[in-house]
């Protein structure tokens, strides 16, 4: 894996095409550390998890579940944590899916605020087909999808196209593939216009939605009567860009 921070964007880039960028121990250890480091810099306003290659991620590394002793040895027990992280992230985070995703490749999608993907793009929960659950990826997974969509989806083990990822609900869009990185370039300048800590409140929000509308008037009170929400007031009515907006390369 590789990171590399241009205008407030982190892109983090799943990187071992040779095993179709699979889950393996060293993978997610690198994409944690990278998480991590990214989640720490404050010049990092949006987070896009990229790949090389022809395959955005195929799941578990096989070959490691292969090789593991017991059910504690799994690969997979390492993997709850990385999508916490991508779901829990306060900086909104956004997958780029230039190609297939399978299994454990779609919890990550899944996981992220925005998910984009190219026309090519397919997507399988193979795991029925395998002998094994999608047990992990059906916690962000779930949420997105429709009860017959997850029956259908997770009990075929079918490809499907970006077209019905996106009717299902999985991803945000589907663009041809040679508009896939301008798509992602523009998505994260729209979430860097937003103030980091009202963009953290917002995510906080939509985990944890509320009907009490008086929590919800205290909140939206102490966001305008905060330092942010005066800054982007000040700064519409001056019509100038809040301080918080990263400066151009």
């Amino acid at each position: 894996m590789h990171s590399t921070v241009s205008g407030g964007v982190a892109t983090l880039t799943l990187d071992s095409p040779p095993n179709r960028n699979a889950l393996s121990p060293a993978l997610m250890s690198a994409l944690s550390a990278l998480l991590a480091g990214a989640l720490a810099d404050d010049a990092v306003r949006v987070i896009v998890l990229s790949h090389t290659g022809r395959v955005f991620c195929s799941g578990m590394d096989l070959r490691a579940t292969s090789s593991a002793g017991g059910a504690g040895d799994m690969p997979v027990t390492a993997f709850p944590d990385i999508l916490t992280t991508l779901a829990g992230s306060p900086k909104p985070v956004i997958a780029r899916i230039g190609g297939p995703a399978r299994a454990g490749g779609i919890g990550l999608v899944a996981a992220c605020d925005i998910a984009l993907a190219a026309r090519s793009a397919t997507f399988a929960f193979t795991e029925v087909r395998l002998g094994v659950v999608p047990a992990v990826i059906s916690v962000p997974v779930l949420p997105l999808l429709t009860p017959r969509a997850a029956r259908e989806l997770f009990l075929t083990g079918e490809v499907f196209p970006a077209s019905r990822a996106l009717a299902a609900g999985l991803v945000t869009a589907v663009v041809e593939d040679e508009e896939l990185d301008a798509e992602v370039a523009r998505y994260a300048a729209m979430l860097a216009l937003g103030a980091p800590g009202a963009l953290a409140a917002t995510k906080e929000l939509l985990r944890r939605p509320s009907s009490d509308y008086a929590e919800m008037a205290a909140l939206s009170a102490s966001r305008f009567a905060g330092e942010e929400g005066r800054e982007g007031v000040a700064a519409f009515t001056e019509k100038r860009r809040p301080y918080w907006v990263p400066a151009e390369d």
